[in-house]
């Protein structure tokens, strides 16, 4: 006989809670708008538009730096692990600034972290990763970072 759905023990909560960060722990910041369409039924932005932000703010900083020809260059950075921890809600027409760090430099990847804050709050509304593995764009396989985007990132990194 299978077990019924509603006899399976509860699964158990993350006991821990992020450390929630605040907008001094960042070293770069972009504004990003919020749309009437972000929300969702429930009343306040859909967890999906936070994967967006977070790709709006890293890509913004490689763009506004130069570091990122995403039509020809040779080597292109991939995303192979993203996570977001919700801490309060963010609702249009809330402002929202994505603040911008990096956690680890590897020979071929990078770690970014962001934070979203609502309005004028210190405190993150949501803050998560995004990692990057730089390849070869026809081969797919990863290589080192570019020299200069190296340099670049080290002025995002932060210390533990």
């Amino acid at each position: 006989m299978t077990p019924s759905l509603h006899s399976a023990p509860p699964a158990q909560a993350n006991a821990s809670k992020p450390l929630v960060q605040q907008r001094g722990d960042y070293r770069y910041f972009r504004e990003i708008t919020t749309r009437w369409m972000d929300n969702d039924v429930y009343g306040h932005v859909n967890n999906v538009i936070y994967y967006s932000w977070f790709d709006t703010v890293v890509n913004g900083w490689l763009l506004e730096h130069d570091l990122l020809d995403f039509q020809t260059c040779p080597t292109i950075g991939l995303v192979v692990e993203t996570q977001c921890s919700y801490l309060s809600s963010i609702a249009f027409p809330d402002r929202v600034c994505g603040g911008l760090r990096v956690a680890r430099l590897g020979t071929s990847s990078v770690r970014y972290e962001v934070g979203l804050f609502a309005n004028d709050s210190g405190q993150a509304s949501a803050q998560g990763h995004f990692v990057h593995v730089y390849v070869d764009r026809l081969s797919r396989r990863p290589v080192p970072l570019p020299h200069r985007l190296r340099q670049a990132l080290e002025t995002l990194e932060v210390t533990p």
